[in-house]
């Protein structure tokens, strides 16, 4: 039996029942508190019925601060995890309760982020994280009856994969712009070999062997070790290398190789302009544009395409699961091809 009452311009919901006791919510609305009594009523009288105490007792900001001090530490990621976390919670859906947000309110924030500038990725990240949580919510912290919604809106389309290759000379500026001979040689090993800026962070000599021209890479971003042959020319660059007291071999966070990148990269392209002025020349747009320091990857694996390699030699060097994701980084240059077929 329900009984309704109105307390400082909201109405207040008492649900009694035999065996479970006295439930009682509050809304805006008599309607929403009439439907909300109605459907509590019905799962009852069937036999479904889950406490939502907890879910309507707790704000998205208290679970994503649970979230990160039980969860985040335990992810590769976990900086990253927490800011984006953190991030969360200063959003208007922090406020609500867990069991007051539904797909519409997804849906808006989806909105809201696309207004403000946030690309697809960013906010398919946070999707990501939110969906964890409802999830983690419902099956191990006593949230039984709580549903996730956002199983219930449309993600942003993700753009198609790049395919900026380097034009003849963008390294080479790029490289005599470097600040420090450290990042030129990361630049010259990067294309070499394929790897990833984490994985170039991570590198420790312990993990290069030299006479068999290999770096071991024991924790990659899918889970999974990886050996990764070296190129003659990599082996020159590590071979003329420093030995750091601290075991590392390039001594450059993640962070520090973008930074660093983007400085030269901007630097090149000065140089470049400055150059063509001299010489009376129009500058190419596109020459040193929109360029990251991830596009070194995407050439690197071009290039052993275009070496004569075959799909599973180019995923074994460079980790790629499947055909598919090796493809969003491999475009062939048609005039190598176009040579293949003489």
């Amino acid at each position: 039996m329900a009984t309704f009452r109105k307390r400082s311009g909201s109405w207040q919901v008492l649900v009694r029942k035999k065996g479970f006791g006295q439930i009682g919510r509050t809304f805006d609305t008599k309607a929403e508190a009439e439907t909300w009594a109605k459907i509590v009523e019905s799962e009852m009288v069937r036999g479904v019925y889950i406490s939502r105490d907890e879910a309507e007792n707790t704000t998205l900001a208290e679970a994503l601060d649970r979230y990160i001090d039980e969860h985040t530490s335990k992810l590769k990621t976990a900086y990253r995890e927490g800011n984006r976390a953190r991030a969360l919670k200063k959003d208007s859906l922090g406020k609500r309760s867990l069991a007051g947000i539904r797909g519409v309110d997804i849906a808006d924030f989806i909105k809201r982020r696309e207004a403000g500038g946030v690309g697809p990725k960013t906010i398919k990240l946070d999707l990501g994280l939110l969906s964890k949580l409802f999830n983690l919510c419902k099956t191990s912290w006593g949230m039984e009856s709580l549903q996730n919604p956002v199983l219930f809106v449309q993600k942003p389309k993700l753009p198609s994969g790049r395919d900026r290759r380097f034009h003849p000379g963008e390294l080479e500026k790029i490289i005599e712009a470097s600040e420090s001979p450290v990042l030129a040689d990361i630049l010259r090993f990067a294309v070499e070999t394929g790897m990833r800026r984490s994985e170039l962070a991570g590198m420790t000599w312990d993990l290069v062997d030299l006479k068999k021209r290999t770096v071991t890479l024991p924790d990659t971003k899918n889970g999974e070790k990886r050996i990764v042959p070296l190129s003659t020319e990599a082996c020159r660059i590590l071979s003329d290398l420093p030995r750091r007291l601290d075991g590392k071999v390039w001594g450059m966070s993640p962070d520090s190789i973008t930074q660093a990148f983007i400085r030269a990269l901007s630097r090149a392209r000065k140089a470049y302009e400055q150059e063509c002025e001299e010489k009376g020349q129009k500058p190419d747009p596109s020459f040193l544009a929109d360029l990251t320091f991830h596009d070194l990857r995407h050439e690197a694996t071009s290039r052993f395409f275009e070496k004569g390699l075959n799909p599973m030699q180019v995923a074994a060097i460079t980790g790629h699961k499947t055909l598919q994701m090796l493809k969003r980084y491999t475009h062939l240059k048609a005039e190598d091809l176009a040579e293949l077929l003489r």
